[in-house]
């Protein structure tokens, strides 16, 4: 709890000082322990906290009562997005730091998601698009950053690179990330990147494409190259990938671009089967990275970037029902995204009872001990 109230109490109050009957703390750490307790709306965390104001009590001073859902909305709605997320920031590298990792390379995978129902036709307000940092291995929101409305994930991503630490990080983004800058952004940071290469990268797609299907023709002989092949069973179903990758500076004239590409190290191509009930369905997708060809470590960067989507997203949409959130006043929608990100990340940290999120979230809600071992991981 005090790592938390440390990290956002620099966050300002958004409120003149006559209509400051709750001390602004108070609200982000009910609204905080609220998201970890299964509360999805400014209602629900009201009602938590009526719940459990003899708890929270202890350590806060809810002399004043307990803030109003109206209240939970109308701040968050005002509190400035940057400042909250520099809070998030802060909170986040001090868990990030207790985590023990054994040597490992962190693979940090950037992908968007869209707060569908954060619209307000009304008013002309598109729903919401966020982008995040996810640490695949440590299952850690290392930050975020909404999209502006009339722009996409390119100029999201680069502001979203800036905030994180990701030296000795390798970092995966899919193809609207594939840009020169970004690349240029991560090696600066010394952190090494894979990015999806696809058909919007151009003469570089291209002649990707046709130097493999060279390559394939000729059995790679000649050709110094690495290659990993892994097969996975279970579940009715069985998963080859194979990765083959090359460094592309001998065969720098059979390309148009690459010299503008001054961090790519090596070119990369998997090929993933999936065999269900007997039917086989076959993939094929290329990479750009700045590290050597190594194909083990690029398939296993490939692979892991995925956790994105099945340890965030999903996560987000069936345990915090994010998409039926109709938050959207003011910064209200981004602001309740960066408390789920907070909820996620500790309820992720917590390893000690084998049950899904949904379930430590009620958990939490019943069980007030558990709930404090979650807040100090």
């Amino acid at each position: 709890m005090t790592s938390l109230v440390d990290s956002f109490a620099d966050v300002k109050d958004p409120r003149v000082e006559r209509t400051r009957e709750h001390p602004l703390i108070n609200l982000i750490v009910i609204a905080i322990c609220g998201a970890i307790c299964g509360a999805d709306s400014w209602v629900e965390i009201e009602t938590f906290a009526e719940a459990k104001k003899a708890w929270l009590s202890t350590y806060l001073d809810l002399s004043k009562g307990i803030p109003s859902h109206d209240t939970f909305g109308r701040v968050f709605a005002r509190i400035d997005a940057e400042q909250f997320q520099t809070g998030f920031s802060r909170w986040i590298m001090g868990i990030n730091r207790k985590i023990e990792r054994e040597g490992s390379t962190e693979v940090v995978a950037i992908d968007g998601k869209q707060l569908r129902r954060s619209h307000d036709k009304a008013v002309g307000k598109e729903a919401i698009y966020m982008v995040s940092a996810w640490a695949t291995e440590a299952h850690l929101v290392l930050g975020q950053r909404k999209v502006d409305e009339k722009s996409n994930e390119i100029t999201a991503i680069p502001l979203l690179l800036d905030t994180l630490a990701l030296a000795g990080c390798i970092v995966t983004i899919d193809a609207m990330g594939c840009q020169k800058k970004i690349a240029q952004t991560i090696v600066d940071q010394q952190a090494d990147y894979v990015l999806s290469l696809k058909g919007n990268n151009g003469n570089l797609y291209e002649d990707t494409v046709v130097m493999f299907d060279y390559f394939e023709k000729i059995e790679f002989e000649g050709v110094a190259h690495t290659y990993t092949r892994t097969v996975n069973k279970g579940h009715g179903r069985v998963e080859i990938r194979e990765c083959w990758s090359f460094d592309p500076q001998p065969w720098a004239s059979y390309f148009r671009t690459l010299e503008e590409w001054t961090t790519v190290h090596s070119l990369s191509m998997v090929l993933a089967e999936r065999k269900i009930d007997g039917v086989s369905t076959i993939q094929k997708r290329f990479f750009i990275s700045s590290l050597v060809p190594d194909s083990e470590q690029i398939l296993t960067a490939v692979r892991s970037h995925w956790g994105i989507e099945n340890g965030l997203h999903w996560v987000l949409d069936i345990a915090f029902r994010e998409d039926e959130s109709r938050i959207r006043m003011g910064n209200g929608a981004e602001n309740m995204a960066v408390l789920r990100h907070i909820a996620v990340s500790l309820l992720k940290q917590e390893r000690s009872t084998k049950i899904g999120i949904k379930a430590k979230r009620l958990k939490c809600g019943w069980d007030e001990e558990y709930l404090l071992k979650v807040l100090q991981i």
